[in-house]
């Protein structure tokens, strides 16, 4: 789409369509007085009208509200279009033909194909929605019935059925004056050996229109076993469909989403429906790819995305579905609006659930809803033992990034808090410091931690690798700080010479690597099985299990790199230990600064039973620092 659109043809556009025949789409209008016409606003809920509309000037206003403007205004906040949107729209029904910038009338032959693909469109609806009630569509009635949708909720839906043969559409298109080119260009039809034949045959249709009502695709659900095709066949990338710019349902949830300030997503076409039929009208799914930057967009422009209005995300409460939702959960930072999560009981999705336990349930699923945020969480601490201190250690360093993403200050510091009650964490305002300094540093460099991040919190990390807070990036490398010079060198070793390091090595967890990146490596090489079960392939599943090609590159750079050992020599038990040691010197040293700390806070605050325990906790850490240093590996 290139081009502004010429300043008089946006005029004639205004001047040739009456304001009040727009707005009387939308909204019942009377009389007002004055010439001017008056009816409850459609942009804010109100019992007495004051939206009054002046067919004289060609503007409309709300005194209650205070919207106003002219009819692209109104076509532009009513149905959520741009600009150029609006006016194209307009000019279309007005038959009014748009000059671009670039002169002439450029954008006349696009506007007609797409015009012509449109049309093409509705038609094929309108053909899948007659043969729906034909003997052969049985098959899919029963589909639809076996689902707890009847002949009305397919109509509303417009649900059709795509005959079996092979150029039943094809055919009925030409009828209609479609060419074969139109055809194969708007993906109804496909090349075939003799010509174009039907893309979609033997299949349940849904039609997918964009945000204005026109059906720009289809998702096509397989019936029979005899079809070799994949369960859902969707309308592929066309002039006017693009599967990352529209949301199935789109259309008839728009106005209930602007109205609420809410947005439920599901994950497929019986969903909304189940949804919808069930009262939850504000339901839209993506329509054969995951929920993205485009979906996003969409939803921020119908929710006037600000922290009133909500996206809830409903998800099956099995492995897939709480992968999926963590996905969106990454998502989350790009909305002003409160995200949050409806997982359905027993694994079920909004339609299985509205068939076993009816409509109040879909509507119980999504009015229970919980923070994203707090899903992600719990997903999270869930993977560690919380009943040891190390537990709680490792899960404290992965979940405090998850709320240092936090925008809201408000939110973020109450979030902290509650991340101190989930691990059991005395010392509540060591929490909130420590996701407030990863938060800093976030702002500032646009990393994930700050320098020296993930101080040790004892001598083990619980549970695996956490992908909803992955330690991919992070500050950069300072390797004439001596305790990043050591880590990297230990690291070295455990990649070159794993059995030098085996199995000491493996009780390490992450936060003992005060560099981020190094802390992604340990993780990567616990993924790999850790160096005990180092083999002839241990490079090689290390490599494998890098989350992407940043860490693959460092790991590489690791294995290949000379190490530091003295005369040039190749490492031995003592060099390696003397690598284990000063590494976990340190986190032992870190961690002891940070008891004796809040120890001291405590006892000024007169709070000497919480700061015993720490005080017992300290003198421990002081005997191991003591016996490293004295006894060397032997104390590991």
């Amino acid at each position: 789409m290139a081009g502004r659109i010429n300043d008089e043809d946006v005029r004639a556009v205004r001047e040739a369509i009456p304001v009040d025949a727009v707005v009387s789409e939308y909204l019942q209008l009377r009389p007002g007085g004055g010439g001017n016409l008056k009816g409850l606003c459609p942009f804010h809920d109100e019992k007495s009208p004051s939206f009054y509309v002046s067919p004289a000037k060609g503007l409309f206003h709300c005194f209650g509200c205070q919207e106003g403007g002219d009819i692209i205004a109104f076509v532009m906040k009513v149905d959520h279009l741009s600009f150029a949107e609006a006016v194209e729209r307009l000019a279309a029904q007005a038959g009014v033909t748009l000059r671009y910038e670039e002169g002439g009338y450029g954008r006349a032959s696009q506007q007609g194909e797409r015009t012509r693909l449109v049309e093409a469109h509705k038609a094929a609806a309108q053909y899948y929605a007659e043969q729906l009630d034909s003997p052969e569509a049985q098959i899919g009635r029963v589909f639809l019935a076996e689902r707890g949708f009847e002949q009305e909720a397919a109509r509303h839906f417009g649900v059709g059925y795509a005959p079996a043969g092979w150029d039943h559409l094809t055919r009925f298109l030409r009828g209609r004056g479609f060419t074969d080119r139109e055809l194969v260009l708007s993906g109804l039809s496909q090349d075939g050996r003799r010509g174009p034949i039907d893309r979609f045959r033997g299949r349940l249709m849904w039609p997918i229109r964009d945000i204005t009502g026109e059906v720009v695709g289809f998702g096509a659900r397989k019936l029979r076993d005899d079809d070799n095709g994949p369960k859902y066949l969707n309308t592929p990338e066309t002039p006017i469909y693009r599967k990352s710019q529209v949301l199935y349902g789109i259309d008839l949830a728009k106005k209930d989403i602007a109205k609420e300030g809410r947005a439920v997503v599901v994950e497929g076409y019986t969903d909304v429906m189940a949804c919808h039929l069930a009262g939850v009208t504000t339901a839209i799914a993506t329509s054969g790819t995951a929920f993205g930057e485009g979906h996003i967009k969409i939803l921020r422009r119908l929710l006037m995305d600000n922290s009133r209005t909500e996206v809830i995300f409903t998800f099956d409460g099995d492995a897939a579905g709480q992968k999926a939702a963590l996905r969106a959960f990454e998502d989350d930072q790009k909305f002003a609006a409160r995200t949050s999560i409806a997982i359905s009981p027993g694994g079920m999705d909004p339609c299985e659930l509205r068939l076993s336990k009816g409509d109040a349930a879909v509507r119980e699923l999504v009015d229970g809803r919980s923070r994203l945020f707090e899903f992600a969480l719990r997903q999270v601490v869930d993977q560690h033992d919380l009943d040891s201190a190390e537990g709680r250690s490792a899960a404290l360093e992965a979940a405090a990034p998850i709320v240092a993403r936090i925008k809201d200050g408000s939110l973020q510091h109450e979030y902290a808090v509650r991340l101190a009650g989930l691990l059991g964490i005395l010392d509540t305002q060591f929490v909130v410091r420590r996701v407030g300094q990863l938060a800093r540093w976030k702002r500032e460099n646009g990393r994930g931690g700050p320098p020296g991040a993930g101080p040790a919190r004892g001598a083990a990390s619980a549970g695996p690798p956490t992908p909803a807070a992955p330690r991919i990036s992070g500050p950069p490398l300072h390797l004439r700080r001596p305790g990043q010079l050591v880590e990297r060198e230990l690291l070295k070793v455990a990649l070159q010479y794993p059995e030098l390091v085996s199995p000491v090595f493996d009780a390490y967890g992450a936060d003992e690597f005060t560099a981020e990146p190094y802390a992604v490596v340990r993780t990567t090489i616990e993924a790999a099985g850790g160096t005990e079960a180092a083999g002839p392939d241990f490079l090689s599943r290390v490599m494998d299990a890098a989350p992407d090609d940043t860490v693959r590159k460092l790991v590489t750079e690791l294995a290949v790199e000379s190490l530091r050992c003295p005369g040039g020599g190749e490492p031995d038990e003592a060099y390696a230990g003397q690598q284990l040691v000063a590494v976990r010197l340190a986190a032992v040293r870190s961690r002891s600064a940070e008891i004796e700390g809040t120890a001291r806070r405590l006892d000024a605050q007169g709070a000497s039973e919480q700061s015993a325990p720490l005080w017992q906790e300290l003198w421990v850490l002081q005997r191991y620092a003591t016996a490293l240093r004295e006894r060397g590996a032997a104390a590991l």
